[in-house]
């Protein structure tokens, strides 16, 4: 397997006020986990920057305007409650899109088997015209967007493990049936979306929330009865994954038990599914994770897995 890892020292650039989870350290907590020996045969790239054209796949121009007129001149502004930007956020989500999709690029192109995008800000809590959660533009969306337009994909499966609902995601999809959305989520939690009965105007959204204090039993039959099922019977042509590491029983936002290995059996399970019709086309995405330890063994396994097959 050839795993591309696409990496920018620009994602540390994105400052939040001090105590905020979603801080620069999270990266760093990763990229020492990468020092370890079994990681020499990754390939690591420079993300380039996306452009703003690409945003417009899955927003709308008046908030690709909103999100570039909030960027202070320095310092540290509030986009909403829980969200914020520095000088340098505009160009860090903009390069987390360049990053995801030339991974997409690369799957097609034969370069890669399989890639892992180690961006912030996150992405997947973004709505079509609103940040929320951390998120200021929904990076999974546009790549799913940009597979089907630069490559003909007919059908793209995103599978979110963040213990929060990917709402954004969900809004974005809710009416496209070539699109297939499934997430694992504790609920209740934020942001309060996820239910069962939320399937999307097409049957296309499948959720599989899970009670607070939940474990890996729980996490892996939600995920063999309700994700991978869905998965066989939709036949994806690409697999993108949200990977959050938040459902880690260390993390300090959820109570969701899993342990670093859940998240190694889930990513084996997807690139099995990504084999059966996807010709092994896997690209991931960091999205949540914020305790250091936790977040970085998790994705240190996930991003193993992903380069053993």
């Amino acid at each position: 397997m050839t795993t591309h890892l696409y990496e920018n020292a620009l994602f540390l650039e994105h400052k939040v006020p001090e105590g905020h989870p979603e801080r620069p350290d999270r990266l760093r907590a990763l990229n020492l986990a990468l020092e370890h020996p079994n990681f020499a045969p990754l390939k690591r790239i420079e993300a380039s920057r996306g452009s703003a054209e690409l945003v417009l796949l899955a927003h709308t121009e008046e908030h690709l305007r909103s999100i570039a007129r909030a960027i202070p001149e320095d310092d540290i502004s509030q986009i909403e409650a829980d969200t914020y930007a520095s000088p340098s956020s505009f160009e860090a989500a903009l390069t987390g899109i360049g990053g995801a999709v030339a991974a997409v690029d690369a799957v097609f192109t034969g370069e890669a088997d399989n890639a892992f995008v180690a961006a912030r800000p996150p992405g997947h809590h973004a709505e079509k015209n609103k940040a929320m959660g951390f998120c200021f533009f929904n990076t999974i969306a546009i790549a799913a967007r940009h597979a089907q337009k630069a490559h003909g994909v007919e059908r793209v499966a995103i599978v979110d493990w963040d213990v929060h609902h990917g709402n954004g995601t969900q809004d974005i999809f809710w009416n496209d049936p070539s699109v297939l959305f499934c997430s694992t989520h504790q609920m209740p939690l934020y942001p309060g979306t996820g239910a069962k009965e939320e399937t999307g105007a097409r049957n296309n959204i499948v959720n599989a929330p899970l009670s607070p204090n939940s474990g890996s039993e729980h996490f892996r039959d939600a995920f063999r009865s309700r994700v991978l099922v869905a998965l066989d019977n939709f036949r994806p042509d690409l697999v993108l994954i949200s990977a959050g590491f938040d459902a880690h029983y260390r993390d300090p936002l959820a109570q969701i038990n899993l342990v670093a290995e859940d998240f190694d059996w889930a990513t084996g399970r997807l690139m099995e599914a990504a084999g059966k019709s996807a010709g092994n086309r896997v690209v991931s995405m960091l999205e949540g994770g914020y305790d250091l330890q936790g977040l970085a063994e998790s994705a240190a396994l996930h991003i193993s897995r992903l380069m053993r097959g």
